[in-house]
């Protein structure tokens, strides 16, 4: 199977080796789809023991929220700066 990143990956061999199902553990690596996601669900469960399927999915509906807000935010970011840059051209007076 063909997985996003080398972290997706190395997080499906992670849970596999710890006795997750496979197909749960193909769902959140394929979901954790880059070495940030797929290395915060890492971190998750290795800090944590004992863990449900269901903290786990939540977990990962956590990050990939978390990585939803950081993308609009760098988004917003580049709009803004493309709109004062705008303001500030020297162009903009002579409309």
């Amino acid at each position: 199977m063909k997985f996003g990143s080398e972290g997706s990956e190395r997080l499906y061999n992670y849970m596999i080796d710890n006795g997750y199902p496979e197909g749960f553990a193909r769902q959140i690596a394929l979901n954790m789809n880059s070495d940030w996601t797929s290395g915060r669900m890492m971190g998750y469960l290795r800090n944590n023991s004992k863990l449900s399927l269901e903290d786990i999915a939540d977990e990962m509906l956590a990050i990939l929220e978390d990585r939803k807000r950081f993308m609009e935010k760098h988004e917003n970011e580049r709009a803004n700066a493309a709109w004062n840059e705008y303001l500030n051209s020297e162009d903009r007076g002579r409309e």
